[in-house]
This record gives C-alpha cells, structure tokens and sequence, in this order.
C-alpha cells in the first residue's frame, strides 16, 4: 500500500516529467534515444496513463542530469503538495539557460548568480555520476571541489569528475557572475582536435613574403 504523499507523487509525476522535458528543449524522440525507453511508453508516462517503472526513471533522471528525487518530487513537501527544500545560502541562487536540446550526451548551460550583499557560506556540495567542464565569463566564482576551495574569475576555466562532491557560489557579494557549464551524464570529456597555434593549411606563417 502506498500512503498519502506518495500517491500524490504518482498522481503528478507525469506533468513534472513533461515540464523537465520541455524545459531542457528536448522532444519525446530525443529522450527515447538517450534512455533507450519507447516513444508509446514516454507518452503514455507523460499522460499518466502509466506509472513509471523505478528503472526508467533512472534513466529519465541520469538523461536530464537531476536526482532522482529532484524528477519526481519525493522531498518534503506541504499539505497542498508543493515542494520544499533547505533554504538556499547567500550566493546560491541563480538563473541557469539552456544553451543546447540533446539530452543524451554533453549539454551546455548559462549559469547566473547574483550580487548577494554578504559575503556567501562555503557552497553546498553535491556529488553525481558525470563530468563537467566549467569556464567564468564575468565576476569571481567560488568553487568548492572535494577538499579544496578555488575562486575563478573571468576567462579561468575548471573541469572535473562530478563524482568528487562540488558546489559553487557567488564568492563577490557587489557583483553577479556568469558561467558556461559543459555538462557529460556518462562522463563525456571535451576533445580538443586543433592546435591553436598551428598554421593553417594553404596560410603562409606570420612574416612570410610572398
């Protein structure tokens, strides 16, 4: 039998796995080919016209790069069924834009904190399966990675396992800070296939006569 809250959860998790689908830009085919999962069966999932097996939601959670409690809604919540979470530290929040549609391999997102006024706690740190690849565009960014405390600035760029636990925060309190994520769910790293300082075929080298 399954108590009060957690029919809720069944009742809703359809519309909130459409929400996160939509959300990250993806359609139902792009979702099928990063989880393997059917297209009649994602529908059907969707509309609630089916529960959503453990193992599926795995995959939804892992193709989506979230918790699995974040996929369905299993924290805390009030009476009327809204979710609650530990309130949020100074430098925490922040607004994050999807920059890419395919959910199956690396993705990007943009990532803004703002000015706080006060001077942020050391960052919440989480730990997942995956590989990131992190670059400053504006502002000091303070990332906490494992044991170690780094403050990145505009133009410096960090890239780790995510399986080391992590956290980020705004570490200037008068200014926000902008950065790109790169984000692999199976451990996709960047391949670098040119040498910026090389020659391009058919281009002379600098100070070449001709």
């Amino acid at each position: 039998m399954t108590d009060d809250g957690t029919a809720d959860t069944l009742a809703t998790v359809g519309p909130r796995l459409r929400a996160v689908r939509e959300r990250r830009g993806a359609t139902l085919t792009d979702v099928s080919r990063a989880t393997g999962i059917s297209l009649s069966t994602l529908s059907r999932i969707e509309t609630g016209r089916r529960k959503p097996t453990l193992e599926a939601l795995l995959h939804l959670a892992k193709a989506y790069g979230v918790s699995l409690d974040e996929l369905v809604g299993t924290a805390s919540a009030t009476a009327a069924g809204a979710r609650t979470s530990a309130p949020r530290r100074p430098g925490e929040d922040k607004a994050v834009v999807p920059l890419t549609r395919y959910v199956g391999g690396l993705h990007a997102h943009k990532h803004v904190l703002p000015a706080t006024g006060e001077q942020p706690l050391r960052p919440r740190q989480e730990s997942h399966e995956g590989y990131e690849w992190l670059c400053v565009l504006y502002g000091r960014l303070w990332l906490a990675l494992g044991e170690r405390d780094l403050v990145l600035t505009a133009g410096e760029v960090a890239e780790f396992d995510t399986r080391t636990p992590h956290g980020v925060a705004n570490a200037g309190p008068d200014g926000p800070v902008e950065y790109l994520i790169m984000f692999g769910p199976q451990g996709e790293r960047l391949r670098p296939h040119a040498d910026a300082n090389a020659i391009a075929p058919g281009r002379p080298e600098p100070g070449a006569s001709g």
